[in-house]
């Protein structure tokens, strides 16, 4: 501080005897002696005139002194013994007096905070609380003393706030915290007016230095801006303009101290510009302060501060304070703390603010706030109903009251139910986030709200859906969820809290019905049975298709779009839910291409467990005439389950193609039957004999849906490669593969028009069959020897018996041309002389005698015979 301005401060003070002869002498019958020598002192110091440093110390201590017998007195005063007013101006002198530059004397470092803190606390309390002084004639001297006792606190506190060179802004918060409550809480305008001009002018005086001490610690900026603001629109003229005044050294103070140094200069024209402006343009500076220059936490002591005042009875306020949130929340609310105070404030003050501006106001606080902080006002609303004496779930029924809100936090909590935080996510230890079991209550929460039941419509299949994976995830993985004791319960705490939640979801959307069935199913015990669990799935999926469930299209339309997500641990089970729903006529109705190919990418994985719910699925396609127009897309899949590692799955394969064949047609289907028919030569000569009739009665089922007017030419060529299988297998061991056998002849008699065959096919012997074709279709001799050799390699003796044996009938007849051709059939037909059965071997041999005599029997104008014969036995040696 400038010395030439303490001495210009300290020329404006006068202390005259007479002023205190105005007041009665005090009673010191109840003062010690001390206490009456500290009197005494105070008295004589008073007195103009130059004063030592121990004298000035001598008078301090003395101060102290009977400050602290006034403390100790039930109704004690100052002014009692002495004029505040005046102590204040004495004490004033004496800091005025000191030097800046350096601290040499004795007489401040006694000077402590809370000595500070006593002295402003009495001299506010002496000056604001006189009568109101106007000036008049007749009162002149009576309005030049009280401005000059206004002045002098003014050049005291300035004094005091100061610390080495620059002011101290703990120290200015602790003054400015001793006036405010004259301004907040009085009910006389002169009280609020004295308040207000004392801290616009000490900020004022803070608004002269670049540089503040412990400027962060000045955590009262939010608090008294939205104070401020709201006095701005007091009906007063001289409240409304003090509260701008405050407010716009306040701003001036912030750009100061936070905004850019080179935009510094323009900021504040900016500002002086606006400065005793409309209401508007001020507004317009509030918000932008608001969202640039102010802290998380002056943010929220703003809101606070608004709300407090919608919540006084003071309609002036109510208006006020509305008004202001209005302005401020026109924009996206930034970053805010204190979540939790204002909800709670929230929360106490719904029911009591009673003015439609403040209720519309308080909605949309919280609904901005839910928006961007969703867990902390969860959490909030959790601990707010844990200690509540309102009535269970009041607060849920508060939140489901505000426009949005229950949407914004179902969809909300529904999104961290479908993905939840990873366990290092939720190591952080953040009182803000949301746990899984902290999810799954809130949801539960917000489904007992019984308003809200429309609502809960639109979510239905995904919270359903979502409720159901975690229940599933908790379920199949309890083992390795719960390792040990603390995390196994709270493991099988949080299945029970979410199929307590599905429960309710069920019921708040009218599906009493479905709830009754699944209880009779025993659906929700089987649904937390870890070795029951799947089944349990599939009777939820189940009840919702009996009973007709509204949402079961929606339902299937989310699980597909699970299962495009690849990250989804729930693929398995998804698929179990999907392969009871598709029983449903309208979700069978719903499936699309997309849908269908998502499906079949699904099943690319070969684990048998996934295998079968495919085979199932494939064989409800077939039901639908919708999902029969997309099964090609799952055709190759059905059919590579044909090749499973797993033999259990082959054969559920076959039996699910035995059954799918059925509601086939050649007309709708022929390319899926001809690339089974295909598939199915891989598979005729299996040891199993169950597989094999399967396979046998699947070729029976395909030839009588050809018919000769449909027969193509891959049909037509694959027909004719079974033929002498067909035959062959009339010798099987297994009597119920000979009759299908035979009647697959018959068919293939008919659709071939081979009706002289037809006959032959139905009731005579192998041979006779055999000899039969090959007189009749002589043209097919080679092919025919190739089927032959193919079944060479039968596991059954019967069968290769009659395959040498019609091999044998087959090489005698062949031409020189034709021996050329089958070169390599002959080789594999000599080799069967090595076969474990003595028939085959036995006949294997019969054959190349008969060919050698043959051979001996040709005369010699005929050289190309022996020749031919010459040759194979070369390549036999």
């Amino acid at each position: 501080m400038d010395p030439q301005l303490g001495k210009k401060s300290l020329s404006r003070l006068t202390f005259q005897p007479s002023i205190y002869d105005l007041f009665s002498k005090p009673s010191l019958s109840e003062l010690c002696q001390s206490e009456r020598e500290a009197y005494q002192l105070i008295v004589d110091f008073m007195e103009p005139g130059e004063m030592s440093q121990l004298d000035k110390l001598n008078f301090l201590n003395a101060v102290e002194i009977l400050s602290n017998v006034v403390r100790d007195q039930a109704n004690g005063n100052m002014n009692n013994y002495y004029p505040k007013t005046l102590l204040a101006k004495k004490i004033q002198t004496f800091i005025m007096e000191e030097p800046t530059e350096i601290l040499d004397s004795n007489v401040r470092p006694p000077f402590h905070l809370c000595q500070k803190l006593d002295l402003v606390n009495v001299s506010i309390t002496s000056i604001f609380s006189l009568p109101l002084i106007m000036p008049s004639l007749d009162r002149k001297e009576s309005a030049s003393l009280y401005l000059q006792t206004s002045q002098a606190l003014d050049d005291m506190l300035q004094a005091l706030v100061m610390e080495e060179r620059s002011p101290n802004m703990i120290i200015l918060q602790k003054f400015v915290e001793i006036i405010l409550p004259w301004l907040m809480l009085s009910d006389k305008v002169q009280e609020q007016i004295r308040a207000l001009s004392t801290i616009s002018r000490l900020l004022r005086f803070i608004c002269n230095f670049s540089e503040l001490s412990h400027m962060v610690s000045f955590s009262i900026i939010g608090r008294l801006i939205g104070t401020f603001s709201i006095f701005c629109m007091n009906p007063s003229q001289e409240i409304s303009v003090g509260a701008l005044e405050a407010l716009y050294y306040l701003f001036t103070i912030l750009v100061l101290q936070r905004s850019v140094r080179p935009k510094t200069a323009t900021i504040l024209k900016d500002l002086q510009k606006h400065f005793r402006g409309n209401w508007m343009a001020n507004m317009q500076n509030l918000t932008l302060f608001f969202r640039k220059y102010l802290t998380p936490v002056e943010r929220a002591d703003v809101i606070m501060v608004a709300m407090e005042a919608m919540n006084s009875g003071d309609m002036n306020n109510v208006i006020a304070a509305s008004e202001m949130l209005n302005m401020i929340l026109k924009y996206p609310l930034t970053e805010v703390a204190k979540v939790p105070e204002i909800i709670q404030l929230i929360y106490y003050y719904v029911d009591s603010v009673t003015e439609e501006v403040a209720q519309d106001v308080i909605k949309k606080v919280f609904q901005l706030l839910v928006q961007s902080h969703t867990d902390e006002v969860i959490l909030t609303l959790f601990k707010i109903e844990d200690r509540s004496l309102r009535g269970t779930h009041r607060s849920w029924e508060i939140l489901a009251s505000f426009p949005k809100s229950y949407q914004v936090i179902m969809e909300y909590l529904l999104q961290r139910l479908i993905s939840p935080q990873t366990p290092k996510d939720q190591e952080t230890g953040h009182e803000t986030e949301l746990s899984t079991s902290i999810v799954t209550r809130a949801i539960h929460e917000l489904l007992l709200v019984p308003s809200q039941r429309s609502e809960v419509q639109t979510v239905f299949a995904s919270l359903f859906v979502a409720l159901l994976f975690q229940i599933s995830f908790l379920v199949t993985n309890r083992s390795t969820l719960g390792q040990d004791k603390p995390h196994e319960t709270e493991c099988v705490n949080l299945v029970s809290s979410s199929v307590k939640a599905l429960k309710t979801l069920l019921r708040s959307s009218g599906y009493l019905d479905h709830m009754s069935y699944i209880q009779t199913l025993r659906g929700w015990e089987l649904l937390v049975n870890p070795e029951r669990h799947y089944y349990g799935v599939t009777m939820l999926a189940r009840s919702l298709v009996i009973k007709n469930c509204w949402h079961n299209r929606p339902v299937f339309r989310f699980l597909i779009r699970t299962l495009e997500d690849p990250a989804c641990v729930n693929h398995f089970t998804a698929l179990v839910f999907l392969t009871e729903l598709f029983h449903c006529p309208d979700v069978a109705g719903a499936v699309d291409e997309a849908s269908t190919k998502v499906l079949a990418d699904c099943f690319k994985c070969e684990e048998p467990a996934t295998e079968h719910l495919f085979l199932q699925i494939s064989e409800t396609f077939t039901k639908h005439k919708n999902t029969m127009k997309h099964f090609h897309i799952l055709q190759p899949y059905v059919l590579s389950c044909c090749y499973s590692s797993s033999s259990e799955v082959v054969m559920e394969t076959f039996l699910t193609l035995q059954r799918i064949l059925k509601d086939l047609t050649w007309h709708y289907s022929s390319s899926f039957i001809v690339e089974l028919t295909f598939t199915l030569a891989h598979f005729f000569e299996e040891e199993s004999e169950q597989l094999r009739l399967i396979v046998f009665e699947i070729y029976g089922s395909i030839l009588t849906k050809i018919s000769r007017m449909n027969l193509v030419f891959p049909m037509r060529h694959q027909i004719l490669n079974f033929i002498v299988l067909l035959v062959s297998h009339l010798k099987d061991v297994n009597a119920e593969v000979v009759e299908v056998c035979r009647r697959a002849l018959y068919k293939l008699a008919t659709i071939m028009g081979w009706f002289k065959l037809k006959v032959v096919f139905a009731k005579k012997d192998v041979f006779t069959i055999l000899g039969t074709l090959l007189q009749q279709e002589r043209s097919r001799a080679v092919w025919f020897l190739k089927q032959s050799v193919a079944l060479f390699k039968s596991p059954q003796g019967p069968i290769r018996q009659v395959a040498v044996w019609f091999a044998g009938q087959i090489i005698r007849i062949l031409n020189r041309a034709e021996r050329e051709e089958t070169e390599e059939e002959y080789i594999a037909f000599r080799c069967m002389q090595k076969d474990p059965d003595p028939i085959v071997s036995c006949l294997t041999l019969q054959t190349f005698h008969i060919l050698e005599a043959k051979e001996t029997a040709t005369p010699a104008k005929t050289p190309s015979s022996c020749l031919c014969m010459r040759r194979f036995r070369r390549k036999d040696g």
